[in-house]
Parts: C-alpha cells; sequence; structure tokens
C-alpha cells in the first residue's frame, strides 16, 4: 500500500469515527471545520462549491468554511481531517483510539 492509499484508509476510518461521534455536543464551528475538509478530501472538485439557496445562512456558512481550505489538495485536506477527528478525540475525552 503507498503512501496516498495509507492516508486515504486512515481518512476513512476518521470519517466513520467522525461520524460515531453523534452523543458529544461539538460546536458548529469544529463541524463547519468537519465539514470543510471532508469536502475538499473527497470531492473532484472541491473549489466548486454549489447550492440551491443563496439566501441560506447555512449555506453561507458553509461557503466560507470551504473558502478557508481551498488552498489544501485532497491528501492535505485528509490529513487535516484526521488530526482534527484526533483533537476531537482528545478535547472532548472520547473513549475512542486515535487514527
Amino acid at each position: 500500500m503507498n503512501k496516498s492509499e495509507k492516508i486515504h484508509a486512515r481518512f476513512l476510518k476518521a470519517f466513520d469515527v467522525a461520524n460515531s461521534m453523534d452523543n458529544i455536543d461539538i460546536p458548529i464551528d469544529l463541524r463547519l471545520q468537519f465539514y470543510a475538509y471532508y469536502k475538499q478530501a473527497s470531492s473532484e472538485n472541491a473549489s466548486f462549491y454549489r447550492t440551491n439557496d443563496p439566501d441560506s445562512m447555512r449555506n453561507a456558512f458553509k461557503m466560507n468554511a470551504l473558502l478557508q481550505v481551498n488552498n489544501l489538495t485532497s491528501e492535505e485536506a485528509k490529513l487535516a481531517y484526521i488530526n482534527l477527528v484526533n483533537e476531537t478525540i482528545t478535547k472532548y475525552n472520547v473513549n475512542i483510539e486515535f487514527i
């Protein structure tokens, strides 16, 4: 398994872990970071954002989060997502093994 494949496998595990933390009261700004890193890591054209409701406040926050990570490559975003999951595990004392 090459380096990119290893990072991708860790990213998928981190995604599963993040989804299992639903019972934790994670602040919206942290949720937006998860969202942005995930979208940047998993979208072929991550810098393009399309919305059906341009007036929606939620979409404005999502767009802002995406713009903040727009300069990252997919691999960099995957590593940032993994780090964010590990930081969240530590900060919220989640009984989950680090990725």
